[in-house]
């Protein structure tokens, strides 16, 4: 089966979803691909100072600006999208809070949301953990996908939990700022043999004193620890390839290794 799937990798503005959107609408709109993902807060930027200033941009996850766009766009050009953005939520005692999510929006106008569950640095001081776990869902022709943000990917359970339940892709929308993770997500979809699609913004961003510099190096890597596509640090733009999700559906290592049935839990101690 040929599925094509890709990633966008850009600068945003901090603080401007309205030029974000533009932005992207542009370099989206007509691409033709089965499944694209794009960065973690991909409209809203990063480097917050405080929690009113992250309050000013983050959105309902039911009916706000970017998941509107998003929907007309999924429809319009036929594209699952995975997607990064602040959302306002509620904790379980029903206290508002902001979550640092991502949801997949379907051509079909279904979508899903996943939550951040490892915060990084500063974002513990804005964002509330994730409570909602890691879950496999349906993109484009029901291909098996699972979402993580950026700083999960430190955590090797993470991914493992998503291969576990039947994730083919795994969506990884991302602002990195340390040098390890695109060279350990090889390893990743190795050790799940999984098609994994990070995707990462790039430039500076400033805000005050505050100052980030984002390592771009989107990349899609395969079950077998292929790297089909990667960018440098400062590209921006939309990239396609062609793959077949099946391959992820194969967990035979060698003639007699799987990499599932031969775990033996009972001696981790974790």
């Amino acid at each position: 089966m040929e599925y094509s799937v890709g990633f966008c990798q850009y600068k945003p503005i901090l603080m401007d979803v309205d030029s974000n959107l533009g932005k992207l609408n542009k370099m989206l709109d007509g691409v033709e691909a089965d499944l694209i993902v794009l960065p973690e807060l991909a409209l809203s930027g990063y480097v917050f100072k405080d929690k009113k200033e992250l309050e000013a941009v983050s959105e309902d996850p039911n009916d706000g600006k970017t998941v509107i766009f998003f929907k007309k766009l999924s429809l319009k050009n036929n594209t699952s999208y995975v997607v990064g953005f602040p959302e306002k939520g509620t904790d379980k005692q029903g206290n508002p809070v902001i979550y640092n999510s991502c949801f997949l929006v379907n051509p079909d106008g279904s979508y899903f949301v996943y939550r951040k569950i490892h915060l990084f640095n500063r974002e513990k001081l804005l964002f509330t953990p994730g409570d909602g776990g890691f879950e496999v869902v349906p993109a484009k022709y029901g291909i098996k996908i699972g979402m993580m943000v950026c700083f999960d990917w430190i955590f090797p359970e993470s991914a493992r939990t998503l291969a576990m339940k039947g994730a083919q892709i795994i969506c990884h929308p991302a602002n990195l700022v340390l040098p390890w993770c695109q060279q350990a997500m090889i390893t990743r979809s190795v050790e799940n043999r999984v098609f994994i699609i990070t995707s990462n913004r790039i430039g500076n961003e400033v805000n005050g004193e505050l100052v980030m510099t984002f390592t771009g190096q989107s990349q899609l890597t395969s079950p077998k620890g292929e790297i089909i596509n990667r960018l440098d640090t400062v590209q921006e733009g939309t990239w396609v390839a062609s793959i077949n999700p099946h391959d992820a559906q194969e967990k035979m290592v060698t003639e007699y290794n799987h990499i599932f049935n031969d775990r033996r839990p009972e001696y981790y101690e974790i």
